[in-house]
């Protein structure tokens, strides 16, 4: 039995699980992560986390060339780790789990995405949730593209959100 820890490559990109509240301007924004205070809160034996701080983003200003990069990233972070967690906004999570499809195909771990209908700092979070599912999630699933949240786990591709639902569903 290999003792070693499992090395997760956590990128991070922005979105609502990562906003915070902004009192001059009185909105909720993307000016600093709260993952590693998340991280802190939570259990992780057996795991070593490698953190990537790639953007900071509301994912629905993401381009092209983000959901490019964060693919990119995560091909080259999965030739020296375990698995891959991606924090990602919601309203452009499929785009990005499609390119990932696209780019990699079948990457040689497994690439889990997930966010939160609500940040981190609010009272009814769904992040916390969200992070602990894509956590274990990314040490029990093969090798693939997912995406991890409300206490089920979809595969790409054909994964979208269903926005009056408020997560995200199989395509059709």
């Amino acid at each position: 039995m290999n003792d070693r820890p499992k090395r997760i490559a956590l990128i991070s990109t922005g979105g609502t699980i990562e906003k915070t509240y902004d009192e001059l301007k009185g909105v909720l924004d993307n000016r600093a992560s709260v993952l590693d205070v998340m991280l802190a809160g939570l259990q992780l034996q057996g795991v070593e986390i490698v953190r990537i701080p790639l953007m900071n983003k509301d994912s629905l200003d993401m381009t092209a060339q983000d959901h490019d990069l964060i693919a990119r990233t995560a091909g080259s972070m999965a030739e020296a780790h375990d698995g891959i967690v991606i924090v990602h906004g919601t309203d452009r999570l499929a785009n990005s789990g499609e390119r990932l499809v696209e780019l990699l195909g079948t990457p040689r771990v497994p690439i889990v995405l997930t966010g939160a209908m609500r940040p981190y700092v609010m009272r009814n979070t769904d992040s916390l949730q969200n992070l602990t599912e894509a956590m274990l999630a990314v040490q029990l699933l093969p090798p693939g593209v997912f995406v991890a949240m409300h206490n089920r786990v979809l595969q790409f591709p054909g994964v979208v959100k269903d926005k009056e639902r408020g997560t995200f569903v199989r395509r059709g």
